[in-house]
């Protein structure tokens, strides 16, 4: 099953490396954050698509050095100023409609992932701009001063201060910290807020989906916190075709019930497995399957009445995190049914 979940995924990647979000109309765009969170599907592996990935995503920021060089010396205020999450897939330009466009956790995602993979020795830095690109990130976030920043999340909605967002940024900065010159300030400063914010996510929601970022691929938490935030994830949010973002969300929403995201399966139980709850890893892997269409393919989210897919079918992001997951679970010699 493992190679049909990858052929489905591979529709979505693009010449360059990175990746569509979904085929639909609305999702046919190139977001840092999913380009990010797939490509750690392909951590692991030697064949050149991690690489690949973040040299294009270098090149995006490339073309808009000049806009990150003027934030990392101004800090942004509008949406529309900070640095874009999401580009057009031919020519990864700047999506210029209104949109939610303040999204911190992305370029920690960035960050993290260019640190995870110069860790690997992964030749993921071509040249003095590459360079110059990592150190006016860590300027941007650092005069953006992040840890208190409202941002519009992972969900792209409205803006305040998100846990999820200041993670990701502290979790970027200590990734690329051994390779160019990263203060210990804005870190501290990050920890510090981090944790006066948890277990929320925020003013507004109590529990969120995006928790599970600060186990994975972050993984910031001591193991006791990593075990509150799961079980309040799964108290709160779990359901029969997948995990709700969190309570009361809109999206997709039918009767006043929050529509379910699939990818929810597989994060939940990647966060089991490094805890080292194999079994109940499994389990989710066994949920993720159920949820997948006879082509293999994983959707966003299932209505939650009509219980049917949402027309973002398949989602990349679903997709690399089952991956993930299988590979985890068998990397470490454990069977599943998912064969």
């Amino acid at each position: 099953m493992r190679d049909q979940v990858q052929q489905v995924l591979d529709t979505l990647r693009q010449a360059n490396g990175l990746y569509v979000a979904s085929p639909s109309n609305t999702y046919h765009y190139v977001w840092v954050r999913d380009s990010c969170y797939i490509a750690l599907s392909e951590l692991e592996r030697d064949n050149g698509r991690f690489e690949r990935t973040y040299h294009s995503l270098f090149d995006i920021f490339r073309k808009y050095m000049w806009k990150l060089e003027y934030h990392a010396q101004h800090r942004p205020r509008e949406a529309f100023e900070y640095i874009h999450p999401r580009y057009s897939a031919n020519l990864l330009e700047e999506v210029r409609e209104p949109w939610g466009n303040a999204q911190n956790d992305a370029i920690g995602a960035f960050l993290f992932g260019v640190g995870e993979g110069l860790r690997r020795k992964k030749n993921l830095v071509r040249d003095e701009q590459d360079w110059r690109v990592l150190s006016l990130f860590v300027r941007y976030l650092t005069t953006l001063e992040y840890w208190h920043d409202a941002d519009n999340g992972v969900w792209e909605e409205n803006r305040e201060v998100h846990a999820s967002s200041i993670g990701a940024c502290v979790a970027g900065l200590l990734a690329v910290r051994p390779f160019v010159d990263v203060p210990w300030e804005p870190i501290q400063q990050g920890l510090s807020s981090l944790y006066l914010t948890l277990p929320r996510e925020s003013v507004s929601k109590d529990v969120d989906l995006a928790l599970l970022s600060l186990i994975y691929p972050y993984q910031l938490l001591p193991v006791g916190l990593a075990e509150v935030i799961v079980e309040r994830v799964e108290a709160a949010l779990l359901r029969t075709h997948g995990v709700l973002r969190y309570p009361g969300d809109k999206y997709y929403s039918e009767d006043g019930r929050e529509a379910e995201w699939c990818m929810g399966f597989s994060w939940l139980g990647i966060c089991h497995a490094l805890l080292g709850h194999h079994d109940k890893a499994a389990e989710y892997l066994e949920r993720s399957q159920e949820v997948m269409t006879a082509a293999h393919e994983i959707p966003e989210l299932y209505r939650p009445v009509s219980k049917t897919p949402n027309e973002n079918t398949p989602l990349g992001w679903s997709h690399a995190m089952w991956l993930i997951l299988y590979d985890m679970l068998h990397r470490d010699g454990r069977t599943s049914t998912a064969d």
